[in-house]
């Protein structure tokens, strides 16, 4: 029986910060797909973030945390901002201070000022020099007014959001992430979706019974795609929260997770 495989990117397929993923992912993947299994990047990344993998072999993308949904190119499902709310969010968190990164149809464009707004220290400094390098992140100047799906945000307290989330947060969920101390780093992501709706929406369309689906995850966003599956896996190196509700923990990528993985539960 086909099985569909749902796979997170930044911690899951690949190691944090880096858009290659080890070459027993790259194989377990390939050998999983010529067993008849289907295969998708389940992401918050948005489509422009995703070309580095793509050429890797996929079925289909859950990306944008479920807002753009395309299984062999055709578009499921598709929700970005309006141009109010995307001009409302940008206006709102800059008013503060808010370092953001506009993720566009176009690409991905972050502001220029990082280091007045956030700690000016070096991991800070190579930290944002790893995202925009591995990303492509591109200067905000640059920015094409093409359709925005999500907004990230750093800044340094809670208190810089306020006028965000007074505006947005009843249609937005503020959902924060890992950071180096001193940050706060989230997304702004619509309530219309999420990676578990992706999922479904998937599953509706190829007629997959969820009882056959895998998902793999390392960060809290991974959550409802674990709900959503009917067998979630949390990498070891993840998120406590997520390993709790898992139902299997795998080795990180680093540690060849994926292809173990894959080969306990008969995937290969």
């Amino acid at each position: 029986m086909p099985k569909g495989i749902f796979l997170d990117i930044d911690g899951t397929l690949t190691p944090l910060g880096s858009s290659v993923p080890p070459e027993s992912a790259v194989r377990a993947i390939a050998a999983a797909r010529r067993r008849g299994h289907k295969v998708f990047l389940c992401t918050s990344r948005s489509m422009p973030m995703l070309a580095p993998l793509l050429s890797y072999g996929f079925d289909g993308v859950v990306a944008s945390a479920g807002g753009h949904v395309e299984i062999d190119g055709q578009v499921l499902y598709d929700c970005p901002m309006t141009r109010q709310q995307r001009d409302t969010a940008l206006t709102a968190l800059h008013s503060r201070g808010v370092f953001c990164v506009a993720e566009a149809e176009g690409g991905s464009f972050g502001d220029e000022d990082l280091p007045e707004r956030l700690p000016e220290d070096e991991p800070i400094r190579r930290w944002r020099a790893d995202l925009a390098e591995s990303l492509g992140i591109r200067p905000m100047a640059d920015y094409d007014g093409s359709r925005v799906y999500k907004v990230v945000f750093l800044c340094r307290e809670s208190g810089q959001l306020i006028p965000a989330r007074q505006a947005l947060e009843k249609d937005f969920l503020f959902r924060f992430q890992w950071a180096p101390p001193g940050v706060l780093c989230g997304e702004l992501i619509n309530r219309k979706f999420d990676k578990g709706r992706g999922v479904l929406r998937v599953c509706g369309h190829l007629g997959l019974n969820r009882a056959d689906t895998y998902g793999f995850g390392d960060s809290l966003n991974d959550l409802e795609m674990l709900q959503a599956v009917g067998f979630g896996v949390a990498m070891d190196s993840g998120d406590p929260r997520l390993k709790a509700a898992a139902d299997y923990i795998s080795p990180p990528p680093e540690a060849d997770g994926l292809a173990k993985t894959f080969a306990r539960f008969g995937l290969l």
